[in-house]
């Protein structure tokens, strides 16, 4: 099986065609289940963030698989195909091991370094096994994912500076030390947010949200005040500053209300949220400073040395889940090799005993004994050798040769490799 990646990004379109494309968990769960369920494809698993949607899949046919793909992604985002291709970007073995390593340790991400896409890497993980759409060969690239995250945030400064899109929108709508904020949401976005805030000297901290329940649970477990969505005119007024998170597909936070809240004194508005929540229009209101993820694209996290030494991290560890890889891909060669040769000692020693019926069982049992060692030591070193050469680039074509060699039988080889044979994967 194959690695594929198709997916949509920041980087490949802007905030009118990504808000289209937005997925909240339940769109996520259908895309990653439709994509499962195509004939090309054995494995899926959907990064759906503020900034991308992106399948990872493992299929047997790059084309049909991509065709597969990127014909779901249309239908469940609604998006007609034709609006869609012209934004998405495909990476395929190597190059979607690579991506997504990129993804995780936050190089791919708005703001360079920011940390919170670990988490997301890990969310996307935990919901694949749950729905049984991730096995044997996304849970091992996603779990790599998540070490090579790790190691690149323990070995470097790339997220020193703490930045987060959150983070960097506070700053740039003026900072929020001493001032009075509105949060509007109550998911991770919201989490974060209330946070940043708390521990950074905000006066206030307000959360309101469709369900308010979410919201007494969030002020419960990190701070502030919870109210009903309904009363948010009202907090508006109060506030100098207003971050907006939610998961709706509509306007939240109107031109209107913004106007009558703000009424010409210094207002910050962040929204990070996708599909957008705040009314463009509001950017005009005199006193107004306006903050999107739009703006946001392309901010520095790490330095630029800490950006050099992720990469590095990144090329070693795509290299290292490759070879090992490689090394497994000539592993059902071996255990094919290995059972004709066990089958021609039993046929010989069959032979044996038609030919020399008188022998007793412990004369049978030593020439039956030096038989196997024989093999052993004349199959041991091809072998070994074959998993060692077999990591590099180029290495399997050494199990290439050793079918080609012993005259093994493609579909033994093919056998050993099926789901079942492997104990009953998903397939």
């Amino acid at each position: 099986m194959s690695y594929l990646v198709v997916g949509i990004s920041h980087r490949s379109a802007d905030i009118n065609v990504l808000e289209r494309v937005a997925l909240d968990p339940d769109a996520a769960t259908k895309l990653a289940l439709a994509v499962q369920n195509t004939p090309a494809v054995t494995e899926s698993a959907v990064l759906a963030t503020c900034n991308r949607t992106e399948v990872y899949a493992t299929v047997d046919r790059f084309h049909a698989g991509m065709d597969e793909v990127t014909a779901i992604l249309s239908d469940v985002t609604g998006v007609p195909l034709i609006d869609l291709a012209e934004h998405l970007y495909v990476h395929f073995e190597e190059g979607a091991v690579a991506h997504l390593f990129q993804v995780a340790v936050g190089l791919d991400s708005m703001i360079v370094g920011e940390s919170q896409i670990v988490g997301q890497v890990k969310e996307t993980l935990r919901v694949g096994q749950e729905l049984e759409t991730i096995a044997t060969d996304l849970n091992a690239l996603l779990q790599h994912a998540l070490r090579v995250g790790k190691r690149a945030r323990t070995e470097t400064g790339i997220d020193s500076a703490g930045r987060s899109v959150v983070s960097a929108g506070l700053e740039a709508v003026g900072g929020f030390e001493g001032r009075r904020a509105l949060i509007v949401g109550a998911g991770s976005m919201a989490s974060l947010a209330a946070q940043t805030l708390l521990n950074g000297g905000a006066a206030s901290v307000v959360i309101a949200n469709r369900n308010y329940e979410r919201a007494v649970l969030l002020t419960e477990r990190i701070g502030g005040t919870a109210i009903q969505l309904a009363n948010v005119p009202d907090a508006l007024a109060e506030a100098d500053l207003v971050v907006s998170c939610t998961g709706a597909r509509g306007v939240v936070l109107t031109e209107e209300m913004i106007r009558n809240a703000s009424d010409g004194r210094p207002f910050g508005v962040l929204d990070v949220a996708l599909p957008r929540d705040v009314a463009p229009e509001a950017a005009r209101i005199p006193g107004v400073r306006l903050v999107t993820l739009a703006d946001l694209a392309g901010t520095a996290g790490g330095s630029e040395d800490d950006i050099e030494d992720v990469r590095r991290i990144v090329g070693e560890e795509t290299a290292a889940f490759e070879g090992t890889r490689r090394a497994a891909s000539v592993a059902p060669t071996v255990v094919a090799l290995r059972a004709m040769a066990s089958e021609l000692v039993d046929s010989e020693l069959a032979r044996l005993d038609r030919r020399l019926p008188g022998l007793d069982e412990n004369e049978r049992h030593e020439v039956a004994r030096t038989i196997r060692r024989v093999v052993d030591k004349v199959l041991h070193n091809p072998t070994v050798r074959v998993k060692e050469l077999a990591a590099d680039p180029g290495g399997p074509t050494y199990a290439n040769a050793l079918r080609e060699l012993f005259a093994l039988d493609q579909a033994t080889v093919d056998a050993v490799t099926t789901p079942k044979a492997r104990g009953g994967e998903h397939a």
